[in-house]
């Protein structure tokens, strides 16, 4: 039976810890779970009890030692300290980045879009800029691979798909805010239900609301200007 352990940030950061503390199953083991709970309580904001009883609940179902444990248990220490350290050096350049684009007029215009925050913009704003190298919205969609495509098999249409080329990381900042925005956002709920009315899948109902936004985008990165809601009449 697969064990399922909490997943929150917190939780994730306090088993690196108690992975270079105590290495692995071995070493956690010959601690013993009063004194793991002990340590962890004195290293975490939170209670750690579901997640060493999880811990413990895991090891006491293993009935199978692999060869080379002890010696892999030697490394799990070392690697895990690297990891803690790279999320670390992570949340620097993160918070380094949004100060700088407190001082950059266009993230506060990004912003202002309902689903967009402060990382998305950023990364729209390092892939893009101001978008003054785009021709037009459609080129930008494009370019991101929100633009849909239309498959033909010889002389027959087989009707339009979602591009599978494009800008990885500008197709997710655009794709997730509008996510965000067809849950939360009367407008883009609205017109996602729409496409969902029209039997499109999940995926594709939000990259066509992604695809309808982006013109928006483009619109105000070219113009400076902010998002401005518009009347159900006008939409």
């Amino acid at each position: 039976m697969k064990r399922v352990f909490p997943g929150t940030v917190l939780t994730r950061a306090l088993v690196l810890e108690l992975l270079i503390k105590y290495s692995g199953p071995t070493g956690l083991r010959a601690a013993g779970r009063s004194n793991v709970l002990r340590w962890t309580r004195n290293h975490s904001r939170k209670d750690p009890v579901n997640l060493v009883d999880a811990i413990f609940a895991a090891l006491g179902e293993q009935t199978v030692t692999v060869i080379g444990t002890e010696a892999v248990e030697l490394v799990i220490p070392r690697v895990a300290a690297q990891i803690k350290e790279l999320k670390h050096q992570r949340a620097i350049v993160a918070e380094e980045v949004e100060k700088l684009l407190d001082d950059f007029p266009l993230s506060q215009v990004l912003m202002s879009m309902p689903g967009v925050r402060i990382k998305t913009a950023a990364t729209i704003l390092l892939t893009i800029g101001d978008a003054g190298n785009f021709t037009s919205a459609e080129h930008l969609a494009a370019y991101a691979g929100i633009a849909p495509v239309t498959r033909r098999s010889g002389t027959s249409i087989r009707g339009e798909f979602p591009a599978r080329s494009g800008n990885k990381q500008l197709k997710n900042a655009l794709f997730r805010p509008a996510w965000i925005a067809s849950c939360h956002h009367p407008a883009s709920k609205a017109y996602y239900q729409k496409k969902r009315d029209q039997r499109k899948k999940h995926n594709a109902a939000v990259i066509c609301l992604a695809r309808r936004r982006c013109d928006v985008i483009y619109s105000m990165l070219r113009n400076g200007t902010l998002y401005e809601e518009k009347s159900s009449q006008a939409a």
